[in-house]
């Protein structure tokens, strides 16, 4: 069994990575700057050696798409090697396709050229987004700048099995592995399928992009972030994000949860969130 360092192991992948290391023997450190199990900080480098002493794997989720963090991921890779760390897992996003010099594409090419085994990967917006962060409804209704454009969206739990087994496993060492739900919904289609599995009447609007990208600046939205934002939403909204890619299938061996399954497990939280 191994030890692997979780960077961001308090969000929605991170959690659920750990738990899965845990029940398989492995010892999985959660990395933040309050609550983890050691402390991280992307802007403290002198928090990187005891981070990742004794650690054989890590995964690292950034600290944002808003700024390049490329030059900090660099230095705790050189950190890592030092401190016999012999596995990076990143993970990413397919959108990065969208916007080549932004903040996750650095930090991608970061890792690649960097002095560890890597791996890459890249999920399709989550399904869990529906749940936990930005499609959730407000007064029943989902809200985005989409148009009629689909996504394949994934489920998050599907991401952290697929994370788990590439950490533990280095036949996947140095691949990208782009990862998306087995159908492609447009969003009318999934809210539909939330308001069945919720219970619950639901719609979706869709909204001007200049509008969407508006309301970010006036809530205080950094502009990196925006463009990080836009450029996703905008592959959406074209179609050019509706393809459907194989890798839960090939690191798994079993096909990726469907929208539906995952929205009759999880969309009964939208009763108490509403």
């Amino acid at each position: 069994m191994s030890t692997f360092l979780i960077i961001g192991g308090t969000g929605k992948v991170g959690s659920r990575l750990s738990h899965i290391l845990r029940s398989q023997g492995h010892d999985a450190r959660v990395a933040s700057r309050t609550h983890g199990d050691v402390t991280f900080d992307w802007t403290a480098p002198e928090t990187f050696t005891r981070a990742l002493h004794g650690v054989q794997g890590v995964f690292i989720i950034g600290p944002g798409s808003a700024t390049d963090w490329s030059s900090s991921l660099t230095q705790l890779l050189a950190v890592a090697q030092a401190q016999g760390v012999r596995h990076a897992v990143l993970l990413s996003a397919r959108g990065v396709e969208f916007l080549r010099d932004g903040a996750v594409a650095r930090a991608e090419t970061a890792l690649r050229v960097g002095p560890l085994v890597w791996t890459i990967l890249r999920p399709t917006h989550f399904a869990q987004n529906f749940t936990e962060a930005m499609f959730v409804p407000i007064d029943g209704t989902v809200t985005a700048p989409v148009a009629r454009g689909a996504q394949p969206f994934i489920d998050v739990e599907d991401i952290a099995h697929v994370a788990a087994t590439v950490l533990v496993d280095d036949a996947w060492a140095c691949e990208t592995i782009e990862l998306s739900g087995p159908i492609a919904h447009t969003f009318h289609e999934a809210v539909e399928i939330l308001g069945e599995r919720s219970g619950q009447p639901m719609d979706f609007r869709d909204e001007d992009p200049l509008e969407h990208t508006r309301r970010l600046r006036d809530a205080g939205t950094p502009e990196g972030y925006i463009a990080w934002r836009m450029a996703m939403l905008d592959g959406i909204r074209r179609g050019d994000d509706a393809y459907l890619s194989d890798g839960v299938l090939r690191v798994l061996g079993r096909p990726a949860t469907s929208f539906t399954d995952w929205a009759a497990r999880e969309a009964a939280v939208l009763t108490v969130a509403s």
